[in-house]
Formats: C-alpha cells, structure tokens, sequence
C-alpha cells in the first residue's frame, strides 16, 4: 500500500502558451511573451507593458452561456482544468453517460487559487458607472468577482461533490491550493483533487496601485527584455496571467484506475515572514523556514535538491533575498543546483504563477532539461547562484523545487520529484 502522492494529470493556459506542450515549448525556446498591452488602452498609464494570453478562445472549452457567466481569471482556470482533467482521464462528468471512472463525484474536490480574483470585472463595472455609461449592473456581477465562483463553476459542469476551497495568499496563491489539495487527500477528505491558479488581473486600476508601490518595470520601450529576473539591471516585474492546473491524489488510487502517473508530490509547505505588507524579510527568514519545512516533510536532504524554480520575479529587492535564502539553506550545495526564474519568459503570473511553475518542475523531472532565465545578462555580485541564463540546459533531474512568495509575507515552496 503506499499513500504517497502523486500527479497525474496538468493544464496551462499561460502567455508563452496555450496547452502544457505549448507552455513547455515556450519556455525552453526561450521566447519573451512580453508586449505592450491590447486589452484596453494603456497609453497614459506609467506601465504600458504585460505578459498577456494570446489567442485564447474560451469556445473551445465551454460553450457560450459559461464565456457570459465567468471572468477572464475564471476562463483561464477553467480551461486549464479541462485540459487537466482530460490528461489524466477523468474527462466527461458525473451524472451523465460520460461519466469519469475510477472516482465517485464525493470523493473528488478542487482547490483554487486567485490573487485578485475578479478584480477585471470590477474596474470595468466601476468605471461604466462612474461614467454613466450604465447605471444598472448585471445579475451576473457578483458570481463572476467572487474568487470561490471559479471553482463552484469547474464543479458545477462536472458535477463534483468533494471538498471545494479557494485559497487568496497574494502571489503564492496557486502554489497554495496545491498544498490544500495534497491536504485533503492526506487526511483521507477526498480521493482525487484538482488544483487549479488562475489570475487575470492587468487593469488600470491593478497597474496604478503596483506602479505607486514601485513594484513593475518601467521599461515600456524595451518589453521583451522588461522581466529580467537576477539580472543587475532589473528594475520591476511585469504582470503576467493565465492559469494553471495539477491533478493529485495517492499512488494506490492512480494505479488502481489506471492513471499514468508523471511525478511524485514530495512535499509542500507554508510560512509567513510576520514581517511587513510588501516587503519580504531582508534575511529571508520566512522563505528559509517554508523551504526546509517542505524538504523536511519530503524526508530529504538540501542536498538531494537538482531544481530550483525560484519566485525570481525580478525586482531589486526580491531577487537578493531569495538569492540569500537559497544559500543560507542550501549551504556549498546551492552552487550544484540549476536555478532559474520562468518569469523572464511568462512575467509574473500571480495566482497562476505557482501551479504554472510546479507543471515546468514536473517537465523538468520528465523531460531532463532545466528552463532558463531569460535576460539575464548583465550579472548581479548580489546573486551569485548558478541561475540558467537565456538557454535551456540539459540535466538529470531527480528532485525539483517551486518557490512562490507573495505580499504579506506569503511563502510557499512544492517539491517535485521523479516517478519510478
């Protein structure tokens, strides 16, 4: 008998990609998804810039009716659960003919995670009111702004009964729903869950409020090179969204149905720094903390770690401390390990960004090639790590980390590693 947990099934819906493939392709060739922004106009804002999705059509995973009912966020999440879903056959759902088998609908629950939730919706809502362009507001408002809604909404098309929880930790929030998803199946609340991180969060509003906070880059005449996680001349990340979605449940449960299974869930911690609103601690002792916690629980040495998937989100301050952190833990071992940021490629994708991230550990434990981290260029004495600069590298690897820090001093870290 073994409980241990394992992952059998991933979708993305990410700037660099629609699809785990064309996500996984996106990163290793190395492609900036940076561009001025097409959504809405953007030319008095401070911050012109974003790692937007392209080419996304919500009719090719739901009908009509549901693209009316859900946020941009929720679209992404949803999406990515269907290909999810999908990948690790549990497609159809309950209470029709294309019923998903080897799992009953009370035994199969999601974990969603969102920064902002619907925060698109609102601006937009808000602004036609303040301008009179409308004064009525659709019934629909309130459902589609509500982060819980995004998992009701996945749950009501396929008919689920398990747990559902939505999980609202600032930029770790993905990464977060995947621990509360490995919870419930550890204690025995549910047999399968889907763990999902959305976020669709480039407004003008969201952008204003980071730019006061100087938290983006300003770099508007140069965006493919704006997100350039490590390197000396980084001045800010640049918003990204998407969404992201992992399927676990125990390696007992996936063979017994037949799953193919890709990776082991080694281990998946929390922490909070106690220490400021936006800023991390400056000696990283929160994301110390969470890191050893999740090699503890992994049963594991620093040592015995071949990835690391940083936050790297490319911010002054930030990328320092995550550098110290690493060294702290890792000691004259964090010299051995390929580390890199994704970031340069996908920008910061928030909620998102922590399931997306645990999917390109995944990739690389399966695919032995580690992503680089585009732009790096110009190095930084204040990260001294062995960060993957700008080409994908081929390495054997074993045992993986994702590390996502968020506001408040939010830090998560999943570890990964190979199925055999």
């Amino acid at each position: 008998m073994s409980n241990q947990l394992v992952i059998t099934g991933m979708g993305a819906v990410t700037p660099c990609g629609i699809g785990v493939d064309a996500f996984w392709k996106g990163l290793i060739e190395g492609k900036s998804a940076v561009g001025n922004i097409t959504r809405f106009d953007a030319s008095e804002l401070p911050v012109r810039i974003a790692a937007e999705v392209k080419d996304f059509d919500p009719l090719q995973f739901m009908d009509k009716k549901k693209v009316r009912e859900l946020d941009l966020f929720m679209q992404y999440g949803y999406a990515a659960a269907e290909e999810a879903l999908a990948d690790a056959g549990l497609s159809g759902a309950f209470g029709t003919d294309n019923e998903p088998k080897g799992v009953t609908a009370e035994r199969i629950g999601i974990s969603f995670g969102t920064a902002f939730a619907g925060l698109a919706t609102i601006s937009e809502t808000q602004d036609g009111i303040s301008k009179g362009v409308h004064t009525k507001v659709s019934p629909r408002f309130v459902p589609k702004v509500i982060g819980n809604i995004g998992a009701a909404q996945i749950a009501i098309a396929k008919g689920f009964h398990g747990p559902s929880v939505t999980v609202t930790t600032a930029c770790s929030s993905g990464a977060d729903a995947i621990t509360a998803g490995a919870l419930f199946v550890k204690s025995g609340e549910a047999d399968v869950m889907v763990c999902v991180g959305a976020e669709a969060a480039t407004t003008p509003l969201n952008i204003l409020g980071l730019s006061a906070a100087h938290a983006l880059s300003t770099n508007n005449d140069d965006p493919t090179h704006a997100s350039r996680p490590f390197d000396a001349n980084r001045d800010g990340f640049v918003m990204g969204e998407g969404g992201g979605a992992i399927i676990i449940e125990t390696e007992d449960h996936a063979k017994a149905r037949g799953a193919k299974i890709y990776a082991r869930l080694l281990g998946f911690a929390n922490s909070t720094d106690g220490y400021h609103v936006t800023s991390p601690h400056p000696e990283g002792i929160g994301a110390i903390h969470c890191m050893r916690s999740c090699i503890n629980k992994a049963g594991i040495a620093p040592a015995d770690v071949d990835y690391i998937n940083t936050h790297g989100t490319s911010t002054p301050m930030g990328d320092v401390i995550e550098t110290k952190a690493i060294r702290t833990l890792f000691g004259d071992a964090a010299d051995s390990i390929a580390i890199s940021s994704t970031k340069g490629t996908t920008g910061h994708m928030m909620g998102a960004g922590g399931v997306t991230e645990t999917i390109a550990c995944v990739k690389a434990v399966t695919e032995g090639v580690v992503p680089p981290t585009l732009n790096l260029e110009t190095p930084d004495p204040a990260c001294d790590l062995d960060y993957v600069p700008n080409v994908a590298r081929k390495k054997d690897v074993k045992i993986a980390m994702s590390n996502a820090f968020g506001f408040g001093g939010q830090n998560s870290s999943i570890l990964v590693g190979a199925y055999e």
